[in-house]
């Protein structure tokens, strides 16, 4: 299992990306300071590396080319507010293996830490799941329950193909607008539960249900 080194003082984005990656099958640990994130990286246990640039006390090329200054070539993505062509050039000849700016869509971010993961040929991408009697074509964007299409919105769409991908696993409210909706959506909204209300009425409603005090999953039983 894949360690997750998180440099990252934003508490908020900090746990949006360690419940995701974690749901993702990785081993998080995040840290708030540069400091904290040299100490880390210096263990050389960590497979990768997500990186902010504003830190508290000092910025977060300091951590980069301190990783570099050790001959580590460990991947590292920087993930940083700072999004000009600039930046991005900058952070790129520093040493980092990709750059990122804020605000992301999370799916986004774990597609490049898979890629950077990715030490040997991999099969082809699933271009199509499918679940007791629901099916969906993730390259047609079609949804069918029982052979019977059904039609869903883009966000609907989106939110299913999360379930599908993680069946009988619960998912917090917290992860899915991670996923769907992005870290900087309004943690305080209910758009999860009417999503899932949605779903439940276009897809069947005994296929997700609540966990008390977690969020949903797709049932095993339908």
């Amino acid at each position: 299992m894949n360690r997750i080194l998180i440099v990252e003082d934003e508490p908020r984005i900090s746990s949006f990306l360690s419940k995701g990656l974690k749901a993702a099958g990785f081993t998080p640990l995040a840290v708030a300071t540069a400091t904290e994130g040299r100490e880390q990286a210096g263990t050389a246990t960590f497979d990768l590396v997500i990186l902010d640039l504003g830190l508290p006390d000092g910025d977060g090329y300091s951590v980069l080319s301190y990783i570099r200054s050790l001959g580590l070539d460990i991947p590292v993505i920087i993930l940083t507010a700072r999004n000009s062509i600039h930046d991005t050039v900058t952070g790129l000849q520093s040493g980092a293996d990709d750059y990122m700016a804020k605000p992301f869509h999370f799916d986004e971010l774990l597609a490049r830490v898979q890629l950077r993961l990715r030490s040997e040929p991999q099969e082809a991408e699933v271009s199509i799941l499918t679940h007791n009697g629901l099916q969906l074509d993730l390259l047609r964007r079609v949804a069918t329950v029982n052979d019977v299409e059904v039609d869903l919105s883009a966000r609907e769409f989106e939110l299913a193909e999360t379930f599908l991908r993680h069946p009988g696993q619960a998912l917090s409210r917290e992860q899915l607008l991670s996923r769907v909706w992005g870290y900087d959506y309004d943690p305080g909204s209910n758009v999860v539960d009417v999503y899932v209300r949605y779903l439940r009425n276009k897809l069947g409603t005994g296929r997700f249900e609540t966990v008390r005090g977690v969020g949903y999953r797709l049932s095993t039983k339908v």
